[in-house]
């Protein structure tokens, strides 16, 4: 029985891969089976349609549409190649691919991202295997250390400190998927495509802290990655108590104290980490770079980041892009998108996001907590004189400044949020994302 396997990623859906789908289903009479797969690699040639015998791949036809459905059927029935040679790749195009060869992203295209059965028949789990029965918790450490992991939500602390001593009894490690800032989107779609490889890496933390529950954090509004990551715990979680928990659309609900005061109901002081609540929180592409450095001895070599705001080929889109080169320039990631507008057409290049984000160059390169890059809008003229009011949980002084001189606007005052307690040599916010108001302040 042959397999037919559609690339259902973004770029595969909008050119109408899941029509095809829909009517290869409907006209099903038993000599195949239908598979969404994720991005087959070529986007230009979409909608992908691959016609596997067993394991082996028959024919890739590209650029298929619904009229090529009974096409595709008559072939399945007879076997006929002529049916279906128009479809098929040219050996220039299939020349592209032969080219590449995929590590993290090896199995797209061909395993189902929602099936675990699929995942496993291509090595997954190995991971996992190898932690709990050849490796003792300290030979994971070191494998993390060698690494070079460290936290990929901002604050970039090396990832084995954090697991090498075990959480008190019935700790838990949280998962941040909450993708805290708005237009970042970077670890939904890992979520979306390569749910397990996020709960395997939970499994190794919480066999590394001795904890007693998992839970991976996560915006309810956020429905398919929410859907995929509830099928991969139910066939990955080996046992352990792993759980979602379905977060509040706040900002900033990505805040480490605000993830402990949601999962476990504690309000921690501005100086706790969350420790003093019995647990560890790591970001969600941390948590899958975990499974990646034990699994397949992966180093600190590239970031998941999103590219958005003013596009010269996506002007106004979001573009979420998995597994950047660290070291890449600010300039060449743009590039990849189809490039920047003219310089006097936007007004500021942003890294990170909107909120806490950082003024950058396109010379700058990637770092490992790059976690978006920003084209923003060209600055209006702004009024004579200006206020700051400084909020722990957005820009800081130095930052309004920065924006205040782009609107041509003098600095009046600057005033703190009464929630924004200093911490140190920055400022915290006394309960994340429940705010007081501030009219007397203003």
């Amino acid at each position: 029985m042959y397999k037919i396997k559609i690339g259902e990623g973004s770029c595969g859906i909008s050119a109408g891969a899941g029509k095809i789908h829909k009517l290869l289903d409907e006209k099903n009479s038993g000599n195949y089976t239908v598979h969404s797969v994720g991005c087959i690699g070529m986007c230009f040639l979409e909608p992908i349609v691959d016609i596997y015998n067993g394991d082996a791949l028959t024919a890739r036809l590209v650029k298929v549409s619904p009229d090529d459905v009974d096409k595709i059927i008559s072939f399945t029935e007879s076997g006929n190649m002529s049916q279906i040679s128009s479809l098929v790749i040219s050996d220039e195009d299939k020349g592209f691919l032969e080219k590449q060869t995929r590590i993290a992203l090896r199995g797209c295209g061909i395993t189902e991202p929602e099936s675990i059965e699929d995942y496993e028949k291509y090595g997954g789990y190995t991971a996992l295997s190898k932690a709990l029965k050849t490796m003792t918790p300290e030979q994971v450490i070191e494998e993390i250390k060698i690494s070079g992991l460290a936290g990929r939500g901002g604050a970039g602390f090396p990832t084995w400190m954090k697991y090498r001593s075990p959480l008190p009894a019935g700790g838990t490690v949280i998962v941040n998927a909450a993708e805290c800032e708005p237009i970042l989107s970077h670890n939904l779609l890992r979520a979306e495509r390569q749910p397990d490889g996020i709960v395997r890496g939970l499994c190794l933390a919480m066999d590394l802290a001795q904890a007693a529950h998992g839970v991976i954090a996560i915006k309810a509004i956020h429905t398919a990655a929410v859907r995929a990551l509830e099928t991969a715990i139910a066939h990955g979680a080996g046992g352990r108590d792993i759980s979602l928990h379905l977060l509040r659309n706040l900002y900033p609900m990505g805040e480490e104290r605000a993830l402990v005061r949601e999962v476990l109901g504690r309000l921690l002081p501005v100086t706790a980490l969350p420790l003093e609540a019995g647990a560890i929180v790591s970001n969600a592409e941390t948590i899958y770079r975990l499974h990646e450095a034990v699994d397949l001895g992966k180093p600190l070599i590239d970031k998941d980041l999103t590219v958005a705001g003013k596009l010269r080929a996506h002007p106004g889109e979001i573009l979420p892009l998995l597994d950047v080169p660290i070291g890449r320039s600010v300039a060449a990631v743009f590039a990849d998108v189809g490039g920047l507008p003219p310089e006097d057409s936007y007004g500021e290049l942003l890294m990170g996001g909107p909120f806490t984000g950082h003024r950058t160059t396109p010379a700058a390169p990637v770092v490992k907590t790059t976690g978006g890059l920003i084209a923003a809008e060209c600055f209006p003229k702004g009024p004579a004189r200006i206020g700051l009011l400084i909020c722990a949980c957005s820009a800081d002084e130095a930052r309004l400044r920065e924006v205040a001189a782009s609107l041509g606007s003098e600095v009046a005052g600057v005033a703190c949020c009464k929630q924004a307690l200093p911490v140190k040599a920055a400022r915290k916010c006394q309960n994340p994302g429940i705010c007081p108001g501030q009219v007397a302040k203003i």
